[in-house]
């Protein structure tokens, strides 16, 4: 099962690059604090740093606050199920050794 992409808000992005510059956190505790995937802050990180953050997204249609929190919530359920689906395997693997 697949993640659906995540997008997110240029607020969004220079909240999360501000947040890993002052916390003194490294870049993958950063990136689980804020539920990023690693590579997306490193490449906002990078991206400062070269002052191009504000160009990081242009080519996407600019989203409305509900399409950026029903693209979370799309995200989130796809995580959850897929924690779901990795319960069952794992009772059904114990459920066999116990037999």
């Amino acid at each position: 099962m697949e993640l659906p992409r995540a997008q997110y808000s240029q607020e969004f992005r220079e909240q999360s690059v501000k947040f890993f510059k002052e916390s003194g956190l490294t870049l993958v505790e950063a990136a689980k604090r804020l539920s990023l995937p690693e590579s997306t802050l490193k490449n906002w990180v990078y991206a400062d740093k070269r002052g191009e953050l504000a160009l990081v997204g242009k080519h996407q249609k600019p989203l409305t606050e509900v399409e950026l929190e029903l693209s979370r919530v799309k995200r989130e359920l796809a995580e959850v199920k897929m924690d779901r689906d990795f319960i069952k395997k794992c009772a059904t693997y114990f459920a066999k050794g116990s037999r």
